[in-house]
């Protein structure tokens, strides 16, 4: 594994500004194929996406800066008009799909990356941490998207639960635990090859 690569995972910054943006850009790209795996959800206007993933593993094994980086500029690049969010009939693109009714959990991820990361770097790294600091950084997303939609369509806490929260639960415990059984795996695996 080259260096640039291998210092993210460390406490340390990469060593150089373009392997930092290398390593920005390439996780945006990740961030963006995530988010067009998705799934329209018939009972709300938020789809079913692979995007929290990306957050949840960049979080795991970028530092609290580059992993907050990648989101912001994964944000970015979507509000300039490139097709990095997950297409939705009632998010036509651009600027506007971060004021539509996904906007909460985009404007989530830099923050959610970041605490993933780092409360990640400063507690035990096993499996069962990498799952808390993911599932931590999860419900970071999820609140924020309840509240913009609580927000955005003036309906009660209760039911922008139903409608932002719960349907997601179940898909994002598997997401937390393939987050953490990857993360875990690739930094077990790292510290053999050291």
């Amino acid at each position: 594994m080259s260096k640039e690569l291998s210092l993210p995972l460390t406490h340390a910054e990469p060593a150089s500004w373009p392997a930092a943006l290398g390593i920005v850009l390439l996780g945006s790209i990740f961030a963006a194929v995530c988010a067009h795996v998705s799934v329209p959800l018939y009972f709300t206007p938020v789809p079913l996406s692979l995007a929290p993933f990306a957050v949840l593993i960049l979080g795991l094994l970028l530092t609290p800066r580059l992993a907050a980086a990648t989101f912001a500029a994964y944000l970015v690049e979507g509000a300039l008009g490139l097709p990095v969010f997950a297409s939705t009939p009632l998010n036509p693109g651009g600027l506007a799909h971060l004021l539509g009714p996904t906007g909460g959990y985009l404007l989530a991820y830099p923050l959610s990356a970041f605490l993933i990361s780092f409360l990640y770097r400063r507690i035990h790294r096993g499996f069962a941490a990498a799952a808390l600091c993911a599932a931590a950084g999860d419900l970071v997303i999820l609140a924020s998207g309840a509240l913009w939609l609580t927000v955005l369509t003036h309906a009660a806490l209760r039911s922008a639960l139903s409608l932002a929260v719960m349907p997601f639960l179940p898909g994002d415990a598997l997401k937390i635990v393939a987050a953490a059984a990857l993360a875990f795996g690739f930094n077990h695996l790292r510290r053999r090859t050291v």
